[in-house]
């Protein structure tokens, strides 16, 4: 293993993730710090040993117990300070739930909701952001 002497950021991912046929968008509820009861989007840090896509399913399945097949790269958010625990780097992806799944918090999610995308929570970290861009991203398209 090697090690450096300088900081290196961390890598997230994020997932936006909406139910078929609706606009209802899928938040988890946190359930540490930072931003503990606050909603967000499912995701999490990326582990050393897979794929960015495949740690954007794991996150979602982990928090929320949905299966996603497809997802589909959306942007990466690099603020320097979007994460109070330090320089972290989100990929963020999209993708449709396709069936009327139940959801509900797991890992270090306590809950795990449908939200309208026009009505939703206050959010934590830059996700209002993210939400917000992507909106602005499929307008005119059908999702």
């Amino acid at each position: 293993m090697y090690s450096y002497p300088y900081p290196r950021p961390a890598l997230t991912v994020d997932a936006i993730l909406f139910k078929k046929g609706t606009n209802e968008l899928l938040l988890i509820q946190r359930k540490k710090d930072p931003y503990a009861g606050k909603w967000a989007l499912p995701g999490g840090f990326l582990e050393m040993d897979e794929l960015l896509v495949g740690g954007c399913r794991r996150e979602v399945e982990e928090e929320t117990g949905l299966q996603v097949k497809e997802l589909t790269q959306f942007k990466t958010y690099d603020a320097i300070d979007r994460d109070p625990r330090g320089r972290t780097i989100s990929v963020v992806f999209y993708g449709i739930a396709e069936d009327d799944f139940s959801v509900q918090g797991g890992d270090d999610a306590a809950a795990a909701a449908w939200f309208p995308a026009d009505h939703l929570p206050e959010l934590a970290f830059d996700h209002a952001l993210i939400i917000s861009e992507f909106m602005d991203f499929t307008t005119g398209q059908n999702r």
